[in-house]
């Protein structure tokens, strides 16, 4: 059976996409520091700017989502939304 999302909750959507968004970051950003860490030398400067990144993450992505719901719920109701195509399975 033919779904079709004709709305996105605008606030709701950019919560969950900031809080993924920081979640798939940090781990990253914390392997770059402990690399970083281990590096001999003079630490770059950088090197606070790049723990404040998944925070950063979290704040574009929080706006941005907005937005893009936003425009998402002005296209779908001239063009339509998107649709998919869902089934029932059974469970064994």
């Amino acid at each position: 059976m033919k779904k079709q999302i004709t709305s996105i909750s605008p606030f709701q959507t950019a919560k969950v996409m900031a809080l993924l968004y920081f979640a798939i970051s940090l781990p990253f950003i914390v392997l770059m520091g402990l690399m970083f860490s281990f590096m001999p030398g003079p630490k770059p400067p950088m090197m606070g700017m790049m723990f404040a990144m998944p925070f950063f993450y979290l704040i574009f992505g929080f706006v941005f989502t907005i937005i893009c719901a936003w425009v998402y719920n002005l296209v779908a109701k001239w063009v339509g939304g998107i649709e998919f195509t869902t089934s029932e399975i059974e469970n064994s």
